[in-house]
């Protein structure tokens, strides 16, 4: 199998776990990881992707990539102030 093959194959099911993970909403532990798992699959998709010259799909996996990010910075990183919700 070739690395691109492999990169894809990874993307792929690291997505589906991730998005999974995301939507058990089972505490922010669980989604921060979640999104965790998705920022490696973007990663990835990002590097299958210009592999493969697929302009298209490394475009939207570095947008994603960012809100993905944000997400792990929201449930991973920042502090909440004591009683606040959301």
């Amino acid at each position: 199998m070739a690395f691109v093959d492999i990169c894809k194959w990874f993307a792929s099911i690291s997505g589906i776990i991730a998005c999974f993970m995301v939507s058990l909403d089972n505490g922010r532990r669980v989604t921060g990881w979640g999104f965790a798992l998705f920022v490696a699959s973007s990663i990835a998709w990002i590097t299958g992707a210009l592999l493969s010259s697929d302009e298209p799909l490394w475009t939207q996996n570095m947008v994603l990539f960012c809100i993905n990010c944000f997400g792990v910075y929201r449930y991973l990183i920042r502090k909440r102030a004591p009683g606040a919700h959301g």
